[in-house]
C-alpha cells in the first residue's frame, strides 16, 4: 500500500512502513520499521543551524541546511554529504559536482520493469522519486514496491541522461538508507568453498563495515544477503533489517556511521572498476534489492525473506510446489561411468523409494576427467550406447524421472568448442589467461556465444525426457577483458546480464524442466539465480555437521525450499569424518533430499534405513520443504543444533536435534520449541532410527553375557543386518509447555550405565521429533 498523508509518503506493508517526505529541493527519508501514521514536523530533522564545519547546501534558499544532518532519499554528488552514496557519475565536461534536486514523486499504477534484469513478481503499487541535475542532464529515478504479504520493500534505481553529451556512471547502488543512530551492527555471511554461509557480526559504531564479492559472481566469499541489528539482537527481540539483491555479479553492502547521527546502508553492484557510459537517451537500472525489517529478532526477519523467495521469487509454476527425492551419481561414480554401473545405481535408487535420477558430470564428448571436454555437450556413445534417450527409457520403467547435468558457461582448453572458437573466453590477448580447474569462463559479453548456448542447451533438452538440469558454474571470473566491450568497466554487469539472457530464454522455452543452480556448492547462492531456477546445491560439502552449520546460515536468508541437501557418503568425502546414515538423514531431510552415494555399497540395514527415511521424508515432505523455520539452538554458539519447521496452521512440526561434539556427563536444558499454538495440546514422538552396535566399542562386553571381539565378524554382521534401535519416546504437553517449558527428553548417554530408553549420541548423531496438535 502506498499513500500520501499529511506530506508523507508512505510505503507500507502489512506491519512496516517506509517514509519520506520532500524537503525543498530534496528528499528526505523520515522512517523505516515498524508502521505508523505520520507526522511529518515530528518526523523531519530539527536542523536550524549550522555546526561546526558544515558544507551548506543550498545558501541562497536555506543557509542552515547540512546535508550530513539529514537522512536522504538521493544525495546531490560533491554537495557537501560525506557519507558514502549510492551514485557516483561525471557530465560531459568531466565533472562529478551534480547537484541532484528532486523533480517530483509520483504514485505509478504498477511496477516499472527493468529490461534484461531478473524481477520480483507482484507488487501492485510503484512510488518513484525522480531527482536531476542541470546542465549535465542526469535524471535519477528510485522505484519502491511494497510486498504487504511478506513485509519487504522493492528498491531500484534507473539513471537517464537527458543532455546532449555523455554521462559516465562511476558508481549505482540500487538504494542508500539513513538509520537513526550509531549503535548497528553488520551481519553478513561469509566463507570459501565447502565452508559457506558463516554469520560473522560486526559493530559499526566507530567507522564502516564491507561485505563484497569482486569475483565476477555473486560467490560464497560474501553472500549478498545481510543483516543490520541493534546491539544485542538476537531470535526473538531487537530491532533487524535485512537486505538482500536479485544480482548474481560481482557486489557490495556498505554499512558506515556518519559524523553524526544517523548511519547509511547502502548495496549494488560492486563498485571497483564500474563504469558504463550513458549516450544522450539512454538509460541504465541497477538491480532490484529487497528490504525488510523486524522489531522482534531474526526470526521475524527470517519468515518475511523466507516468504518472499517462496512467493516472489522463484518461478512462479514451481512456487509451492514439492520437489522430488533424487539420487544423483556424482560421489558414487566420479568420472568413472557406465551404462552398467548406472543401471545399478538406478536399480537401488528405486528399489528404496527415489523418484528422480541425475546422471552428472562424464556423460559428453572427451570428458573423461575434469581436464577436458568441458563445453561439448553430446553424448559420449563409448560410455553410453544407448544415449540418453535409451538411459531415460529405462529409468521410466523404473518408475525415475531423468535429471542430467551440465556446465554451459565454462570450456576446457582440451575441447572441441575452444578448438574452433579459442577467441571466446575471457581473456587479454596481452597475457596468458590463468585457467581454474583447467577450465575458462566463456565471454558471456558475446551475443554469438549467447546464441550458441541457448541452441546448445536447447538442443540438448529437446533430444531425450530431460526433467531436472543441475545448472553448474565451478570457478571464478579472472582475466577479465572482452573485445566485444568498448568500455572495460562494463564487463561484469555486461557478462552477467547476458547470463540472464541465456537463462531467461532456456528456461522459458521449458517450463516443464526443474533447474538447480550450482556452482561449485554454494558460490551462486542469490536472488537472481533464483527468479530462473527454483533451487540451489548449497554446498559441495556434505558432512552432516558441516551442512547444520552451512543451512543455519543460510536459513537467515533462505528458505529450505531453495536448497538441496544431500546424503553423502561416510567417510565424508570433503572432511573425512564418519557420521551414520540417520544422522545424515535428519540434516538433509531440512531441504529437497537427495542421496549422493553409492546405494549399493550400503549394508543391508543401510538400506532398509534409507527406505524408511524416504517413507518419512514423503509423509511430511511439505513440511520439511515448506514448514515455517524456527532456528532453536544455533551450530555457531555451542556444540548442538537444533532446528522447528512448524506447518503454518501449527497442526504440525518436526524438531531436529543435533551433537557436534558429545560432552560427557553434561545434561542438556530442555528444548524450547517456537511456532505452536499455545492452547493446544500436542504429542510428541521421537523418530525411531537404526543404531549401530559398534558405537559402544568394548562397552558392548559390559553387558552381554559372553564375552566377544567388538570388532570382530560376529559384531559386524550384526551391524549389517540387525543393529539396534534408538530410543522410543512420547510425551504430551500443551503448546503453552513446550514453548516456554520446553521440551524435557530423555537422558542422553553420560559415560556410565546405560538403561532402556537413554538416548545414545555420541558425535554427529541427530535425531527428528515429530510434534502433532491432538484433536480437543
Amino acid at each position: 500500500m502506498i499513500r500520501k498523508a499529511c506530506g508523507v509518503w508512505c510505503i507500507e506493508t502489512a506491519r512496516t512502513g517506509y517514509y519520506l517526505a520532500e524537503r525543498g529541493p530534496l528528499v528526505e527519508h523520515l522512517h523505516y520499521g515498524r508502521r505508523l501514521e505520520p507526522d511529518l514536523e515530528a518526523m523531519r530533522a530539527p536542523v536550524s543551524v549550522a555546526m561546526g564545519t558544515d558544507v551548506i547546501h543550498d545558501p541562497l534558499n536555506d543557509p542552515a541546511l547540512s546535508l550530513l544532518h539529514l537522512g536522504l532519499e538521493i544525495s546531490p554528488l560533491d554537495k557537501g554529504d560525506y557519507r558514502p552514496g549510492a551514485l557516483a557519475m561525471r557530465d560531459a565536461r568531466g565533472s562529478a559536482v551534480l547537484d541532484l534536486r528532486c523533480e517530483g514523486i509520483e504514485l505509478l499504477g504498477a511496477p516499472v520493469p527493468a529490461a534484461g534484469l531478473p524481477q520480483v513478481r507482484g507488487g501492485s503499487d510503484t512510488l518513484v522519486v525522480r531527482a536531476a541535475a542541470a546542465p549535465s542532464g542526469a535524471l535519477v529515478e528510485r522505484f519502491y514496491t511494497p510486498l504487504e504479504d511478506c513485509d519487504v520493500i522493492v528498491v531500484r534505481t534507473r539513471v537517464t541522461n537527458r543532455g546532449e553529451g555523455p554521462l559516465r556512471l562511476e558508481r549505482l547502488f540500487s538504494y542508500q538508507l539513513d538509520l537513526p543512530g550509531r549503535e548497528w551492527e553488520l551481519v553478513s555471511f561469509t566463507g570459501a568453498w565447502a565452508r559457506e554461509f558463516a554469520p560473522t557480526r560486526r559493530p559499526v559504531e566507530a567507522g564502516a563495515a564491507l561485505v563484497a564479492s569482486r569475483s565476477g559472481v555473486s560467490s560464497h566469499y560474501a553472500n549478498p544477503f545481510a543483516m543490520v541489528c541493534s546491539r544485542g539482537a538476537d531470535e526473538t527481540s531487537g530491532e533487524v533489517y535485512g537486505t538482500n539483491l536479485l544480482w548474481s555479479g560481482s557486489h557490495e553492502t556498505i554499512l558506515e556511521a556518519g559524523p553524526y547521527s544517523t548511519t547509511r546502508l547502502l548495496s549494488g553492484i560492486q563498485a571497483e572498476g564500474f563504469t558504463w557510459t550513458l549516450e544522450p537517451g539512454e538509460s541504465f537500472d541497477s538491480p532490484e534489492a529487497v528490504l525488510a525489517y523486524s522489531a522482534t529478532g531474526f526470526e521475524t526477519l527470517s519468515h518475511s525473506m523466507h516468504a518472499l523467495v517462496r512467493e516472489h521469487i522463484v518461478p512462479g509454476r514451481w512456487a509451492g510446489a514439492e520437489r522430488p527425492v533424487l539420487v544423483n551419481t556424482w560421489e558414487a561414480m566420479y568420472f568413472d561411468l557406465s551404462e552398467k554401473r548406472l543401471d545399478a545405481l538406478a536399480r537401488s535408487a528405486s528399489s528404496v523409494g527415489a523418484e528422480l535420477f541425475v546422471l552428472d558430470d562424464g556423460w559428453f564428448g572427451r570428458r573423461t576427467s575434469d581436464e577436458r571436454g568441458l563445453g561439448d555437450f553430446s553424448v559420449n556413445r563409448k560410455r553410453l550406447p544407448s544415449g540418453l534417450t535409451g538411459l531415460s527409457s529405462r529409468l521410466k520403467k523404473r518408475g525415475l524421472d531423468f535429471g542430467l547435468w551440465v556446465e554451459p558457461e565454462m570450456v576446457n582448453r582440451d575441447s572441441a568448442l575452444f578448438e574452433a572458437h579459442p577467441d571466446w573466453i575471457l581473456a587479454d590477448p596481452a597475457t596468458v589467461p590463468s585457467p581454474s580447474r583447467h577450465q575458462f569462463v566463456l565471454d558471456l559479453c558475446r551475443e554469438e556465444v549467447q546464441d550458441h548456448l541457448i541452441g546448445q542447451i536447447t538442443a540438448l533438452l529437446d533430444s531425450a525426457p530431460i526433467r531436472y538440469v543441475k545448472w553448474d558454474m565451478n570457478r571464478h571470473h579472472s582475466d577479465r577483458f572482452s573485445p566485444a566491450l568498448a568500455e572495460p568497466g562494463r564487463l561484469d554487469v555486461a557478462w552477467t546480464r547476458g547470463l540472464y539472457r541465456v537463462l531467461r530464454e532456456i528456461t522459458a522455452a521449458h517450463p516443464g524442466v526443474l533447474f538447480e543452480s550450482c556452482a561449485s556448492g554454494g558460490n551462486r547462492v542469490d536472488l537472481g539465480m533464483a527468479s530462473y531456477m527454483p533451487q540451489v546445491w548449497l554446498s559441495d560439502d556434505t558432512d552432516a555437521w558441516e551442512r547444520a552449520r552451512i543451512q543455519t546460515g543460510a536459513s537467515y536468508g533462505y528458505p529450505q525450499s531453495l536448497w538441496g541437501s544431500h546424503v553423502g557418503a561416510s567417510p565424508n568425502h570433503q572432511t573425512l569424518r564418519s557420521s551414520s546414515i540417520e544422522a545424515r538423514f535428519d540434516v538433509a531431510a531440512f531441504g529437497l533430499l537427495g542421496y549422493e552415494l553409492d546405494l549399493d555399497g550400503l549394508s543391508p540395514a543401510e538400506l532398509r534405513a534409507v527406505r524408511a527415511q524416504l517413507r518419512f521424508y514423503k509423509e511430511h515432505r511439505g513440511l520439511f520443504q515448506f514448514g515455517r523455520w524456527y532456528r532453536l539452538r544455533s551450530p555457531f554458539e555451542s556444540d548442538e543444533c537444533a532446528w522447528m519447521a512448524v506447518a503454518p496452521d501449527s497442526t504440525e512440526a518436526v524438531v531436529l536435534e543435533m551433537v557436534g561434539r558429545a560432552v560427557a556427563n553434561v545434561d542438556a536444558p530442555p528444548l524450547r520449541l517456537r511456532g505452536l499454538d499455545p492452547r493446544a495440546r500436542y504429542r510428541v514422538s521421537t523418530r525411531r532410527e537404526m543404531l549401530d552396535p559398534r558405537v559402544f566399542g568394548s562397552l558392548i562386553n559390559t553387558v552381554l553375557p559372553v564375552r566377544v571381539d567388538h570388532e570382530g565378524a560376529l559384531v559386524r554382521a550384526v551391524a549389517r543386518h540387525r543393529p539396534m534401535t534408538t530410543e522410543a519416546f512420547e510425551a504430551e504437553a500443551s503448546g503453552s509447555v513446550l514453548m516456554n517449558a520446553g521440551l524435557r527428553l530423555p537422558q542422553r548417554f553420560a559415560g556410565t550405565g546405560f538403561v532402556e530408553g537413554m538416548r545414545v549420541m555420541p558425535d554427529c548423531s541427530a535425531r527428528l521429533h515429530l510434534v502433532t496438535k491432538l484433536a480437543r
